[in-house]
């Protein structure tokens, strides 16, 4: 592999090297075929390409370039026959690879020519070639006027223009538009004699075409064979929670560069579909509209899953997970209730029958799914037969929670008086009355088999509530379904949210018994941060990568009022349990910036500069591959208290309405700081007039490291809040228990004073053991009676973990086991534990650390790895 050239292999900032200001993906086909046994996924992918034109790079410039513009649609029998008789297998289409590689002679070749550049890593590109549209008799047969001889366009480019009338088609005609993309992305190769030669980087792919030296020129549809890299760093092939192979999409750092070549950019929005070939007995999730249902793949021991989205969004969004997993129900087999797993084809669970969640007629209606269900017959996006897609809707989970008091807020008036979309045209959920109504998607929930009954009793039995309360705060779902997946072990966070799909790390399932209230806490509060997601991150999402404020922190606000909205709380309950949460989250941020490099620390790192990229759309993600940047969460915790302080001035209702109106007016928009505060500053014109500027607040929270002064006043109120005072009383008793075990002899009977503690909650909890962290010196007795007296073994992971820090600081040596357990089912929170286990420089708790890291070396994230090597090691 090349060297890089311009990249500084020094810094730790992300190169996005797509051209985007030249031109632009649209759409893209994939075409995958899953590999257990050698761990690669290979195949296809066929990118549709627009040239740009009057596009300005500098923040604020036109978005014009990526939004769609559409036209009528005729009938596709003619495409339907063809793609029948289209089964030739994309891997044996790209057997002949033509490539120049050497990077001496791609320099030397280019003679002027203009270079398509895709964000590209890891990947064993085999072939580059252009895909001749022209021979697609149902193009041919929707847009005559291409060939049509009074158009006198015959001798120009007809496969442009066939790409033009075909990206540009109305979105009320978005499945006969897909069936063309299909077939087109199944249709051979260019026949002129021409080569597309192609040149692989670090971090990018090269096309170039002999003679082409514009963007206007280039072809218009390209078709690259490709095959993953086992250890390529945006797919991770680990083993499940049942010791069974599975690979997932790992979302971060480079996003998906390492799956297919795209362009990162978030700017370059585009629609996608997909077919994915993965043994019998795998179940393939995706970002995706519709639930697939599997198809046999021929004579193989394969099955074919088909997904696509119709919302055009950045190609970072795009998420994939095949693994062996079960489909969590209401009722849990007994076998595998038992632990028993039979090898269940877990294709089938996806097809469950009638009897789970049956939908009334009311219901069908109001589920926006019910028109998008309609699939054209014999079409390559068709996901079964009618009955089929009736079993298919029958195997999600509805929940009207009509009977279970929720409140709502009335929509109605939003739908009578229209929603008029800025976006780009494609079909939109929020002008659809449908959608207003519909207070819970359809979802499903997957895990591995070992795992069914805890995710039934915590995220099966939450997700209907969070899923309603987030309906009751922001309104219409952006999406029209939901899977939520239990990933393995090694999965480097809480959660991550992508469009039509969840992943949820094990640690926020129960330890203990599931299934009482507080032991749902963890559970429910994540639920409901990455439900937010979905507005605010997904069909709300940063254009500059660097502002990742704009989807943590407002996904860490809502999640607290989501989750509150969910466990219906008084007005009292829910001041009290947002102050409580607030100071741990202060107290939290206080430690991570004292701990950490001041660049670190800012939230707008890219200052005035933010949103600006080359001239030709290529930028950097400031710190992005920074190994400490993983572990930090100041763009969580930061942005949420300044969400907090706008909220302080302008009243909490009327923030939350607020949030409702600017989701209304940006979703399908990709936006920086300042559209959110100049359209808070003009809604709420008294601010301004309290000395709250644009630039004030920049100055104050988005451009500076540290603490901003309203922070650190507000942090003494939180202090003194009745929740948190209860936990400081019951910090005194601990203390002086410990205190009356200092001095006594072995022999000495020792009496243990009756003391009544206060039952807390999980948030308290936390807080009492953090504070117990700031004694010096914690008595083994009192260490003992701590962990009978709060069962703290059983608890959630947030207070696991501070057990264990509590553990390791006293050199607890009967609970080194919590610790371990931890290090090995909690590694997304594990990883400062081995730093304190290390530090203390005690031998039993060094061996510990290091047999820990032994165990699960194998399935850990990545960038979680080599900073515990760093440490251990």
């Amino acid at each position: 592999m090349d060297p890089d050239g311009d990249l500084n292999p020094d810094t730790n900032d992300l190169p996005l090297r797509a051209n985007t200001n030249h031109i632009l993906v649209r759409h893209y086909v994939l075409d995958l075929t899953v590999h257990f046994d050698s761990k690669v996924i290979s195949g296809s992918i066929v990118l549709f390409l627009e040239p740009r034109s009057g596009v300005r790079t500098e923040a604020g410039g036109s978005q014009d370039g990526f939004t769609s513009k559409y036209k009528e649609v005729d009938a596709l029998e003619d495409g339907k026959k063809e793609l029948e008789t289209t089964t030739t297998k994309v891997v044996k289409m790209c057997g002949d690879a033509e490539s120049i590689q050497s990077s001496s002679l791609w320099h030397t070749t280019s003679g002027g020519e203009f270079t398509l550049v895709l964000d590209c890593c890891d990947l064993d590109v085999s072939k580059v070639e252009e895909v001749d549209v022209t021979s697609v008799a149902a193009m041919l047969s929707r847009f005559p006027e291409v060939t049509s001889k009074k158009s006198g366009d015959v001798s120009r480019k007809p496969q442009a223009a066939f790409i033009q009338n075909l990206i540009s088609m109305p979105s009320s005609q978005w499945r006969q538009q897909h069936q063309l993309f299909s077939l087109c992305g199944r249709a051979p190769g260019a026949q002129d004699g021409s080569t597309l030669q192609f040149h692989r980087d670090r971090w990018s792919l090269q096309v170039r075409k002999n003679g082409v030296t514009s963007p206007q020129e280039f072809p218009c549809a390209l078709r690259i064979c490709y095959e993953t890299k086992p250890a390529g760093g945006s797919v991770r092939w680990t083993k499940d929670q049942d010791n069974r192979v599975c690979v997932y999409t790992a979302g971060s750092p480079i996003n998906n560069r390492a799956l297919f070549p795209c362009q990162e950019p978030p700017v370059a929005m585009s629609t996608w579909q997909a077919t994915v070939r993965a043994p019998s007995e795998c179940v393939v999730l995706m970002s995706g509209e519709e639930q697939a249902v599997p198809a046999e793949d021929g004579d193989t021991h394969f099955l074919t899953w088909n997904y696509y989205v119709t919302m055009p969004m950045p190609a970072s969004t795009f998420t994939l997970a095949v693994g062996h997993w079960q489909q969590v129900t209401a009722e849990i087999p007994p076998e595998l209730e038992k632990g028993v797993r039979d090898g269940t084809d877990c294709g089938k669970t996806a097809k469950l029958g009638p009897e789970y969640g049956q939908w009334t007629e009311a219901e069908r209606v109001s589920r926006l799914g019910s028109s998008s269900s309609e699939v054209l017959k014999g079409s390559p996006l068709q996901t079964g037969s009618r009955d089929q897609t009736t079993c298919v809707d029958s195997a999600f989970c509805y929940s009207s929670l009509e009977d279970e008091g929720l409140s709502v807020t009335d929509y109605s008036g939003m739908v009578d008086d229209g929603i008029s979309c800025s976006h780009g045209d494609y079909p939109c959920r929020f002008t659809e009355r449908s959608a207003w109504s519909q207070r819970v998607i359809p979802h499903r929930v997957f895990s591995p088999a070992c795992l069914l009954q805890k995710a039934q009793m915590g995220v099966l039995k939450l997700l209907p509530q969070c899923l309603a309360a987030a309906h009751a705060v922001l309104g219409v779902h952006p999406f029209p379904r939901l899977d939520v997946l239990i990933v393995p072990a090694g999965f480097s966070s809480l959660g991550m949210a992508s469009p039509h799909i969840i992943f949820l790390s094990q640690s926020v399932l129960s330890a203990g018994s599931p299934g009482s209230e507080e032991s749902l806490s963890l559970c429910g509060s994540r639920i409901c941060h990455e439900i937010s997601h979905s507005w605010f991150g997904l069909v709300i999402g940063a254009r500059d990568w660097t502002e990742e404020w704009i989807s943590e922190g407002f996904a860490t606000c809502l999640e607290d009022i989501i989750w509150a909205q969910a466990q219906q709380l008084s007005l009292e309950e829910k001041t009290e349990q947002f102050d409580l949460k607030a100071l741990l989250r202060w107290r939290r941020l206080s430690d991570e910036l004292q701990n950490s490099k001041e660049e670190l620390q800012i939230l707008r790192p890219n200052m005035e500069k933010t949103g600006q990229v080359s001239e030709s759309g290529s930028s950097t993600v400031k710190h992005a591959l920074n190994p400490e940047k993983p572990f930090m969460q100041v763009h969580y915790l930061k942005g949420y208290f300044l969400l907090r302080f706008l909220a302080s001035q302008v009243g909490e209702q009327q923030f939350i309405e607020f949030f409702q109106l600017f989701v209304k007016k940006y979703h399908g928009h990709l936006i920086l700081s300042q559209d959110f505060l100049q359209m808070l500053l003009i809604s709420f014109p008294g601010m301004e007039r309290k000395g709250l500027t644009l630039g004030a607040i920049y100055a104050d929270w988005l451009d500076q490291p540290g603490i901003p002064k309203w922070l650190y006043e507000r942090s003494a109120v939180w202090s003194q809040a009745r929740l948190v005072e209860e936990v400081k009383a019951e910090v005194v008793k601990w203390i002086l228990l410990s205190q009356s075990h200092h001095g006594k002899g072995r022999k000495r009977k020792r009496m243990e004073p009756k003391v009544n503690y206060k039952e807390l909650t999980s948030d308290q909890l936390v807080m009492l053991l953090e504070l117990l962290l700031e004694e010096s010196e914690l008595s083994v007795a009192s260490l003992r009676a701590l962990q009978r007296t709060y069962s703290l073994q059983n608890q959630d992971a947030e207070v696991r973990h501070r057990w264990c820090e509590l553990v390791v600081k006293h050199a607890y040596a009967q609970a080194y086991g919590d610790v371990e357990h931890f290090l090995i089912h909690d590694q997304a929170m594990g990883v400062y534990l081995y730093g304190e286990l290390m530090v203390q420089e005690d031998p039993e708790q060094q061996a510990l650390a290091r047999h820990c890291l032994s165990l699960v070396q194998g399935e850990m994230d990545q960038s979680a790895r080599r900073v515990v090597e760093e440490m251990v090691l």
